[in-house]
């Protein structure tokens, strides 16, 4: 699937204060939030569209599973929809075989997150050569409003830059003064989201 965009124009447009019929920065604005948008995805380590179709992933089970209420939990990333998903087990190098007692995890995640795991009341298959394939819908159900947001600062500020060359900006009242390297509003926007080791 194409990389989606977390935000539109038209709200980047009204919070630069342009009008809404001055078109002459469009496609620059565009290239600021596709910027922007994956700028967060790498941050956070994960990306908020959601893909078209189920696609099959294999994860080694060694360094992916941990020990939680619901069982042996395999972290496999984000899960956008229960629909269409199918769990395998197997070894490098081999045949897989269809699970038939597992469960997507968090069962009941927080209204519009994702499920990130596939516990089981057995044990995956063990041992350096151990595999699970997991065949899902990526991503997550929605884009998240502040991820939307986010974006649109990030993008605002990736504009702005035009006006202030070498991170400097100023002004004959106020002089210069230097632009920080990060957002503070987006970085804690994006704080909830952010993946262990990233960011």
């Amino acid at each position: 699937m194409a990389e989606t965009v977390y935000a539109t124009v038209a709200p980047l447009k009204k919070a630069l204060n342009i009008p809404a019929t001055d078109t002459s920065d469009d496609a620059d604005l565009a290239r600021h939030l596709a910027t922007a948008s994956r700028g967060i995805d790498r941050a956070c380590g994960r990306h908020f569209y959601r893909d078209d179709i189920a696609t099959a992933k294999v994860f080694p089970v060694v360094g992916r599973t941990l020990f939680a209420p619901e069982g042996h939990l395999l972290l496999t990333g984000d899960i956008a929809t229960l629909d269409g998903v199918v769990v395998e087990e197997g070894y490098a190098y081999g045949q897989f075989t269809q699970a038939t007692r597992f469960e997507l995890s968090p069962l009941a995640p927080d209204p519009g997150w994702p499920h990130t795991g596939v516990a089981t009341d057995r044990v995956w298959p063990h041992g350096p050569t151990g595999r699970v394939r997991v065949t899902a819908v990526w991503g997550w159900p929605a884009v998240p409003e502040d991820i939307v947001q986010a974006t649109l600062l990030q993008a605002a500020r990736l504009h702005r830059r035009k006006d202030s060359p070498e991170g400097v900006s100023g002004s004959a009242e106020w002089g210069l003064i230097r632009i920080s390297r990060s957002d503070p509003d987006v970085a804690a926007m994006i704080s909830p989201f952010v993946l262990p080791g990233f960011g």
